[in-house]
């Protein structure tokens, strides 16, 4: 049973119903849970996709995608809104797919995100171009297939804007992106809202921006943009940020019609509990001055901000709608024991989850099939790349495992395969989705010929 109103008063999944109630944060926040001693993805045992499709193998959870999709919505009543997800968390042409039938435009940051939009099957009308070096190229595709919307970092970008759109006798929507010099308080490397960052134009100079595009023969000025950072777990500065902003909106308002005001992505997820967080229980556990950030505080502490000004907002989350609602699915190789530590290898590498080694960032492993007879087992758990940063953690306890076992790296649905490469002629990873009981390939794994297919040996070699 689903159901996708976007501005009715019941979402529908088939697990949960959404209504604009004031305190859902009991929810799960994911599907993925041991059902018997193994780990399921809804009801599908992931070990059967790993035996099915091999490994490395990303699995990504429909009804997870959708019940973020409904519950930031849902905790959106008051304002006029789209959502629009940042495909470049994960861009699956399935995953697009899904989130354009539950309603949702889209946030490109190249001209490929968004062919790659257009070949799931789904329209950009209502979709925002970000980035800060658009090519002519690229901002003519954004036009001849009429997004919403420019948003644009740069004077410079905006004259380019103003040349391609002349060419094609048309007139470029855009919204300015500034930046309010605030701090995120997350990761150096995803962290956008400071001074120092190369994202947008300063708050203080902004207004002379808008007053140089309003005289650009064909450009629109429709909007305003924002975006701090990423994987933020507290509310507190995208308050800072919105509140810094909102004045300079509504003065935009006043003076040259905008109808829409972009606040950006961000709202985090939980990667060291991981597994634990997709039960109600854990939520209800954490103490309030503690527990991460959810839909419910983020729009109790927003829509009051952002009602009064009467325009439409968008936003731009990413992270939040795929990380937790999939996985990577892991091999093991090896258990090689040293005299100071122990490695266990595996055979995914930082080739297909390159988070870690690029970030340090943490992601649970556990076990496909639970054992709580076994010994513990403290391991650096590594891959095959020949890199010493090639490691998804050190020194983590797990239950004994052995060759030919497998293991999943939670909370690797956004920036995992995205991210992904062919260091070491290594191919890229399988993808599957799942649907209640039902899962299905929706990225085959490379081939040896798929990988030097564009390649060619010059004919002064031979």
């Amino acid at each position: 049973m689903e159901s996708t109103m976007h501005f009715g008063f019941v979402f529908q999944s088939e697990t949960h119903q959404f209504g604009f109630f004031p305190h859902i944060e009991a929810s799960g926040m994911h599907h993925f849970r041991y059902s018997g001693q193994n780990l399921h993805c809804e009801s599908v045992d992931l070990a059967e996709v790993a035996r099915l499709y091999g490994t490395p193998t990303y699995v990504y959870s429909s009804a997870t995608m959708a019940d973020h999709y409904r519950r930031l919505a849902a905790n959106l009543e008051g304002l006029d809104f789209q959502i629009c997800f940042a495909n470049k968390a994960n861009a699956n042409l399935a995953v697009l797919r899904h989130f354009a039938n539950l309603g949702a435009a889209f946030d490109f940051a190249s001209g490929g995100e968004l062919r790659r939009v257009l070949a799931a099957g789904a329209e950009v009308k209502r979709s925002v171009f970000a980035g800060v070096g658009k090519t002519e190229a690229e901002i003519r595709l954004g036009l001849e297939s009429g997004i919403y919307a420019f948003h644009v970092e740069s004077e410079p970008e905006l004259a380019r804007i103003n040349h391609v759109a002349g060419i094609l006798g048309l007139k470029a929507p855009i919204a300015i992106r500034v930046n309010p010099d605030v701090d995120a308080h997350t990761h150096a490397k995803i962290s956008t809202g400071k001074s120092e960052h190369k994202f947008g134009i300063p708050l203080e100079f902004a207004a002379a921006t808008y007053e140089a595009a309003a005289k650009y023969p064909h450009i629109t000025v429709r909007g305003v943009q924002m975006h701090i950072g990423s994987q933020m777990t507290e509310v507190g500065p995208i308050a800072e940020a919105v509140e810094k902003v909102a004045p300079f909106a509504a003065e935009l308002k006043a003076k040259f019609g905008i109808v829409y005001f972009s606040i950006g992505g961000g709202i985090g997820i939980v990667y060291r509990d991981a597994l634990a967080s997709g039960q109600s229980g854990w939520w209800e556990a954490q103490a309030e001055g503690k527990r991460p950030l959810t839909p419910e505080i983020y729009g109790r502490t927003l829509v009051p901000l952002l009602r009064p000004l009467g325009l439409k907002i968008l936003l731009e989350p990413g992270r939040f709608l795929v990380g937790n609602a999939g996985v990577l699915l892991t091999r093991v190789e090896y258990l090689k024991r040293g005299q100071a530590k122990n490695f266990l290898i595996v055979d995914a590498g930082m080739n297909d989850l390159i988070r870690p080694a690029m970030y340090d960032a943490y992601h649970e492993i556990v076990p496909l099939h639970r054992d709580t007879t076994r010994r513990a087992l403290v391991a650096d758990v590594v891959g095959p790349v020949c890199e010493s940063s090639d490691c998804f953690a050190r020194d983590r306890s797990l239950q004994e495992v052995g060759e030919g076992e497998y293991l999943a790296l939670m909370s690797a649905g956004a920036y995992g395969f995205t991210m992904a490469s062919r260091y070491n002629a290594r191919p890229l990873p399988a993808e599957v989705l799942v649907k209640g009981s039902a899962f299905e390939l929706v990225g085959t794994r490379d081939t040896f010929e798929q990988m030097i297919a564009g390649e060619k040996i010059p004919a002064f070699l031979k």
